[in-house]
């Protein structure tokens, strides 16, 4: 990219000022900002056209449109880290009996499952945008009407209200994948990198905005919700200033492009699939049973709070380097760190059940998410055409939502139950079962060069 914007003017076909201006299409612009104003070129009979170089600008609006993304990431993890926190406490004072009490967190992610093929079809019809802004209305509307089913006790419609909400869940899932399209082909690894970083404004208003609202109304959390219905008002502020691309023209006789079974049948389809499942699943069993956990154990809420800011903060902070890592590195490698950060975070929960052993664990299981779920994204982007996108992507965040819904329900019922140390075993599995795909794909790609020679 130059790091000059060119500025001329013409008179008539005499050029009368010719600028270099250093440091890029800003200072460019103010320098056209300080010439004469002319409407279509003409004011006081002089004839003027501005040049500059149309890369510059492009450059500036991506950048501008990707920080935007990068903030309605924030906000979306600001309302998806405050359900967390407050859903299974919330839940375990109203439900019927104790093993119901993560069916709020669970609802979320059902309801995000259910969504898919919706926000699929309005995203098809509307484009990201109109979609966007429908998810932040509902993640409004439900946020109130959680704050009301908290105030008559039912715990029925706080689920129901949870299941609603998954409709912004399934929307705010593909935040990801837009920013891959505001991006040229070479800065797509960086721009997912550079939205999901955004994550880092949940990690520090999420915890603490739960932390400082819990009393502020008659009934705890109920002051949680309210928040929540005005960070949902500024996340559509954030989105309003966003210029997303047209959809790209469809080829003649191309329709939707393949069937979906046929691209659900790739290796690079199936990895990227079941790295971000599980990726996301396992993140979910272990810290949505965090909170019950602590409280067993006797630990302040603001124990809880701190614990999930940290862990937060790993799953986002690596955002500003991942996109690096896998340019330089490879995918698969930096999905497979991934797989290394869980084994570590299962082996830090398993030595005890201290403050730092939960604060240390949940730290990695946040890097470890990022460089999984990071990748699988990445990977994905080489399995559909852009004309199969609506329906790849639909695909992708149904097995992720899946496998959330298991896990949300399996953590509150397991850690009630069997405890916090058997919750940790059993999630060995699923972190077996994504290392291993990681090393099947890799054998594929490695014979597929040598079956070429």
């Amino acid at each position: 990219m130059s790091d000059k914007g060119r500025l001329t003017v013409l008179r008539g076909a005499n050029r009368v000022q010719d600028r270099t201006v250093r440091c890029g299409f800003v200072p460019a612009l103010r320098a056209w900002s300080s010439l004469p104003r002319c409407a279509r070129g003409v004011r006081r009979g002089l004839r003027y056209a501005v040049h500059f170089d149309l890369a510059q600008l492009k450059h500036f609006l991506m950048k501008k449109n990707l920080w935007l993304l990068a903030i309605a990431q924030g906000l979306f993890l600001t309302n998806n880290v405050v359900f967390i926190a407050i859903n299974g406490l919330v839940g375990l004072s109203l439900a019927p009996v104790g093993w119901m009490a993560t069916l709020p967190v669970m609802g979320y992610v059902v309801g995000g499952a259910l969504s898919t093929g919706l926000v699929a079809r309005t995203q098809r019809r509307w484009g990201r945008k109109v979609s966007f802004q429908l998810g932040l209305l509902v993640a409004l509307l439900t946020a109130l009407l959680c704050a009301f089913a908290l105030s008559i006790g039912s715990f029925w419609l706080l689920v129901a209200g949870t299941v609603i909400a998954g409709y912004y869940s399934a929307n705010g899932q593909l935040y990801r994948f837009a920013a891959a399209e505001l991006a040229p082909a070479s800065f797509r690894e960086k721009a997912v990198s550079l939205v999901l970083a955004g994550g880092l404004i949940g990690a520090v208003i999420g915890p603490n905005l739960a932390n400082y609202t819990r009393e502020a109304m008659g009934a705890p959390f109920m002051g949680s919700y309210l928040a929540l219905a005005g960070v949902a008002l500024v996340s559509m502020a954030v989105m309003a200033g966003i210029a997303f691309p047209p959809e790209p023209a469809k080829k003649a006789g191309a329709g939707g492009g393949r069937p979906l079974a046929e691209i659900m049948r790739q290796p690079v389809f199936i990895v990227s699939t079941l790295g971000a499942a599980m990726g996301y699943g396992v993140m979910n069993l272990l810290m949505a049973a965090t909170p019950l956990a602590m409280d067993v154990c006797g630990m302040p809420f603001s124990d809880a709070a701190l614990v999930l800011e940290w862990h937060v903060i790993g799953m986002f902070a690596p955002g500003f380097f991942t996109g690096h890592l896998i340019k330089r590195f490879g995918v698969l490698q930096i999905m497979g760190v991934g797989v290394v950060l869980n084994l570590a975070c299962i082996g830090v929960a398993l030595s005890g059940q201290d403050l730092h052993q939960f604060l240390i664990g949940l730290f990695l299981l946040g890097v470890g998410w990022n460089f999984l779920f990071t990748g699988s994204t990445t990977l994905a982007l080489q399995a559909y055409r852009p004309e199969e996108k609506d329906k790849a992507q639909a695909a992708i965040n149904f097995a992720v939502f899946a496998v959330m819904a298991l896990s949300s329900f399996a953590s509150g019922a397991l850690v009630t139950t069997q405890g916090w140390t058997l919750l940790n075993i059993g999630s060995l599995l699923p972190v077996a079962v994504t290392g291993a795909a990681l090393v099947w794909l890799a054998l594929q790609q490695h014979r597929r060069p040598q079956r070429g020679a």
